[in-house]
């Protein structure tokens, strides 16, 4: 067996033999490179072996030189044999990768959405008795033991015809001699009759191994095979005892056993398989290869496959108006909302070697394809035209994503926008990993203005690395459950990832207006101060979305400042209930605020119609609050004030200073205060109860008036 990387430049005296047969052109500089993934034989009389081409994502750069396992030089291990510095471990990996890129070739040249110009293929090697080449791959087996099933199932029909003739026919000598008869009515019945005994069956036994083999292969790697058998097949850990050697030891103790030319040819083909041995006869064409030019268009038929939509995507957003065209594109539960709300979700597989940084231009690809799935969305809702037939055709399958655009607060939804690349564990596992990428950049921004998340110009892309043995491998299974299950995982990692980044540079809230206050009049008449910051992604729309930039901490208060003497703004992580979240606040104001209910630190006043400030009152907008007469309580105990306003009670301020005046030439105590936090939805009368302006009460007391428990 013989490897070639894909695209890495041999010096062309070093591989002129090896790529006889294909059209890999020297350059000016003396180096060649061969610019296909798979699998060819080549008949030339000094290798007369397989080749194949293994995908570059093999090679890491180390030190400005292209290694592969960031250990060899491609040019180091053309041979693969005894000689070479290749560890048992990753001569294995090797065959086994093989197969499978053989078999994900296969998958995506059957899939007749895939565009197959790029598979060049011709039929592969077959067992046969003549000529041995000089290096069998572990494919070459498998693809012979899964041809010779195919093209004997009536040699397998004659041997358990020939074993089974027979067995139930009773032996009346041995019968009459051994067992002892009744007689009954004078007839003679024998209970317990002789039949003619089983011996050893070697033809059976090397069968059941055979089609263990099948089975195996079926499960491992997903090739189709056909078992028309009705044995005990060796599976499970017994299997796994005769990949460890006992097949082998089995195998060689029954050889002797045959001598029919059929039956020795499938010895030797179990023998090979458990043997890994490159020495049983393949009959190669002089033409045999399955080679794919272009190999990062099957990559991304693989990514598109394991994470795109299955059904029908607009032709405006995959193929979009300016000529782009997105690798993936499908819809699934929003960023900010709770509800199942879809929205869509764009990807880019990059198909580079490893550690390849993504470059300016990408980057700028995947803003201009959100761009582009903006305005397809809102052509969808604002330009809608009964005579236009692809305007109602879209209308009518793709309007469950909703409108992008908020028209209340005027921002924009989150599009989330990610690249994808492949990468390979340091061990060579083929296991099932995704995850931010370790490269330097593990996101991208850009915007117009600063703080402002629900723009339509800012927009985002994080990166993702997957293991790229791992998706090649459930590819080529082409098993439908599996592919499905990782599908539904992988999207809520996407979204998952993308709202932890959102977190760690946004502070998000839930917002809902006051009572007796107007949410939408208050964002018209601020519009300046709330635009991009405000968003409503849910299904009610009296509650917001409120984003701040964490690096902008000092306007963030002023903001949140002003916009808790009209709304309830409570802290609310992307996908929690906002409903929830408010309403919880709401009855466990005491626990947001301090630790002891029970405490007396709310001080009680009195607000007349006549006052000044009695509708600032009404309003809960009130900036300051004057006590004619210093009360006879502890100062430094004041933190709030709960005023009855006409007699009625809804909410208490924070007090933020407290200072002395006079009123009529008396002494009098001046309240500064800040926040109003409301108690509940209504004003309750409490003129019965036992409250007295200037006394301190707890917050325990307060809702027992307000509840009218008191």
């Amino acid at each position: 067996m013989r490897i070639l990387i894909e695209e890495y430049r041999y010096r062309a005296d070093d591989v002129r033999q090896t790529i006889h047969g294909i059209d890999a052109l020297e350059d000016i500089e003396g180096f060649v490179s061969v610019n296909y993934v798979g699998y060819y034989f080549n008949s030339h009389p000094d290798v007369y072996d397989c080749v194949f081409v293994l995908p570059k994502v093999l090679l890491e750069v180390k030190e400005g030189q292209e290694l592969v396992f960031g250990q060899y030089r491609p040019e180091d291990i053309i041979c693969v044999n005894e000689d070479l510095p290749l560890t048992e471990e990753q001569k294995n990996f090797i065959y086994d990768f093989s197969v499978w890129i053989y078999r994900a070739v296969v998958v995506f040249y059957n899939d007749k959405r895939n565009d197959t110009s790029i598979v060049y293929h011709r039929k592969m090697a077959q067992v046969n008795k003549g000529r041995r080449q000089r290096n069998n791959t572990i494919l070459d087996i498998l693809l012979s033991l899964i041809q010779f099933n195919d093209d004997n199932q009536q040699f397998f029909m004659f041997i358990i015809k020939n074993m089974h003739s027979g067995f139930n026919k009773i032996n009346w000598t041995r019968t009459i001699a051994r067992t002892n008869a009744v007689v009954q009515d004078d007839n003679v019945i024998y209970v317990n009759p002789v039949n003619k005994k089983r011996q050893i069956n070697f033809d059976e036994e090397l069968l059941v191994i055979f089609f263990s083999i099948l089975n195996y292969i079926n499960e491992h790697y997903g090739f189709p095979v056909k078992i028309n058998c009705n044995y005990e097949l060796i599976i499970g850990r017994k299997f796994q005892n005769y990949l460890n050697g006992f097949g082998k030891i089995r195998l060689q103790q029954i050889k002797y056993k045959y001598f029919s030319d059929k039956a020795l040819q499938l010895w030797n083909l179990c023998y090979a398989f458990f043997d890994r041995a490159k020495n049983v006869a393949i009959d190669m064409g002089q033409k045999d290869y399955l080679l794919v030019k272009n190999f990062n268009i099957v990559f991304e038929a693989i990514i598109d496959e394991l994470i795109g939509e299955t059904g029908e995507v607009p032709a405006g957003l995959k193929k979009q108006e300016d000529g782009k065209m997105v690798d993936h594109i499908y819809t699934y539960k929003g960023l900010t909302t709770h509800e199942d709300k879809p929205i869509y979700y764009i990807g880019d597989s990059k198909y580079y070697k490893r550690n390849n940084q993504v470059g300016r231009e990408s980057v700028a690809k995947q803003f201009t394809y959100a761009r582009n799935v903006i305005q397809w969305n809102l052509n969808l809702f604002m330009r809608g035209d009964e005579n236009d037939e692809d305007w109602k055709q879209d209308w009518n399958q793709f309007r469950e994503v909703p409108k992008l655009r908020d028209d209340v607060t005027e921002g924009y939804n989150i599009i989330p926008n990610f690249f994808i690349s492949a990468t390979m564990e340091e061990d060579l596992s083929y296991r099932d990993t995704i995850r931010l990428t370790e490269k330097k950049n593990k996101y991208f921004t850009t915007d117009q203005f600063s703080n402002r998340l629900f723009d339509r110009d800012t927009l985002l892309v994080c990166h993702y690395d997957v293991n790229f043995l791992f998706v090649v491998s459930l590819y080529a299974l082409n098993n439908k459950f599996k592919k499905a299950s990782w599908k539904k995982k992988v999207r809520g990692i996407f979204r998952e990832e993308i709202q932890k980044m959102l977190q760690t540079n946004y502070q998000f809230y839930a917002m809902r207006a006051l009572p007796n206050e107007d949410g939408k009049h208050y964002i018209k008449t601020h519009f300046q101060e709330v635009l991009g910051k405000m968003y409503t992604p849910y299904a009610d729309t009296s509650y917001y979305s409120l984003a701040l930039d964490k690096q902008d901490e000092e306007n963030n208060e002023k903001l949140l400042e002003e916009l808790r003497k009209h709304f309830y703004v409570v802290d609310c992580t992307l996908g929690e209930n906002p409903r929830e979240v408010i309403e919880r606040a709401i009855v466990e104001t005491p626990a947001l605020i301090k630790e002891k209910p029970e405490e007396k630190n709310i001080l009680t006043g009195l607000v007349r119609r006549t006052d000044s400030n009695f509708k600032q009152f009404v309003d809960h907008e009130a900036k300051s609050y004057i006590m004619e007469r210093i009360p006879a309580v502890n100062l430094m105990n004041i933190l709030y004030f709960l005023p009855m306003v006409a007699g009625g009670i809804d909410g208490y301020y924070e007090v933020v200073r407290i200072g002395f005046t006079t009123v009529e030439g008396n002494p009098a105590l001046r309240l500064r205060l800040g926040r109003y936090i409301p108690i509940g939805e209504s004003v309750v009368d409490i003129y019965r109860s036992k409250m007295q302006p200037g006394e301190l009460i707890s917050y325990e007391y307060t809702m027992k008036m307000y509840n009218g428990e008191v």
